[in-house]
């Protein structure tokens, strides 16, 4: 049954969280106790979600400490747009959630950022194995551009750069794609011994001292070389990203597109996941609490 089905109330919503969070027994946020006789707090006869710790005596819900908290929106409203966010191979526009959950434009668009900024890797896992690297420009105008030799647009777009194993990928967007920036993200990224596999731009040049780097020279027109070797999943992957960004969001700010690309990389990585698996997988480790403050400036 669809999960969405089971999830009609609020108390649904709460119980299926604190479920997910904490598997049966609650846990107190600000001290980490554990325990099932934490004060079930009523108000008017009725339990809504607030218990008062045994031995801090603070008190707490199942939303302290995740991205639900402090927000005045119902966990419903959160769930479908969770759900339905992540069940979108392209995501969803603020103008049509809003619409779908009743909510102005600005709330929604809010809401999708909070999402956003919950879908960066928990545990930063070296890449191993044959391994794509590729960068590619993101947004600009029609009008004045133009390309280095190797076909790069090199005006009024932002430089991301991906790294792509057969099931993970990663996106992030850097200042420039020199040697030193490339280098720096290869190191720090991937396993030394891996194989990687990559266009012909000369940054990349000099690491066969403890990688082994595989090129394929597109300028020739040459997608697969004589090892065999490609990179064609991390070009697959940019051509989901510019799609979608061009056909669901129209426009990105430069300092918003890191968020957008973490949320594409996100579903990428969970691309073989059932819908609810994948919902389920996000409530766990949803717990960076991103204000509207912290947007404007820009600091996630």
């Amino acid at each position: 049954m669809h999960l969405m089905e089971n999830l009609r109330s609020e108390d649904d919503c709460r119980l299926f969280l604190e479920n997910v969070r904490w598997q049966g027994t609650p846990v107190c946020p600000h001290c980490g106790s554990i325990s099932d006789k934490h004060h079930r707090l009523k108000t008017q006869g009725t339990f809504n979600g607030l218990y008062k710790c045994k031995d801090c005596r603070k008190r707490f819900t199942v939303t302290v400490g995740t991205m639900f908290e402090g927000s005045h929106i119902t966990l419903l409203k959160w769930f479908y747009a969770i759900y339905v966010f992540l069940s979108h191979k392209k995501g969803i526009s603020s103008t049509q959630l809003s619409k779908d959950i009743n909510v102005t434009q600005k709330t929604a668009w809010f809401i999708l950022a909070r999402i956003r900024c919950n879908m960066k890797e928990c545990e930063r896992v070296l890449f191993d194995g044959i391994v794509q690297m590729d960068e590619t420009y993101v947004g600009g105008k029609n009008k004045g551009r133009f390309k280095n030799n190797l076909g790069r647009s090199i005006k009024q777009k932002t430089p991301v750069v991906g790294v792509l194993t057969g099931d993970r990928v990663i996106a992030m967007v850097v200042p420039d794609t020199t040697r030193r920036t490339l280098h720096t993200i290869i190191y720090g990224l991937i396993k030394p011994g891996s194989t990687i596999v990559t266009d012909e731009w000369p940054a990349y040049n000099g690491l066969s001292n403890e990688y082994v780097h595989e090129t394929v020279e597109h300028n020739l027109r040459q997608y697969v070389n004589n090892a065999g070797f490609h990179t064609n999943g991390i070009e697959g992957f940019w051509s989901h990203l510019k799609r979608g960004l061009k056909g669901i969001y129209h426009f990105v700010k430069p300092k918003y597109l890191q968020m957008y690309c973490n949320e594409f990389a996100y579903r990428y990585t969970t691309r073989k996941m059932h819908d609810a698996e994948r919902f389920i997988q996000f409530l766990s480790r949803s717990t960076v609490r991103c204000r509207y403050s912290d947007l404007q400036l820009n600091i996630m």
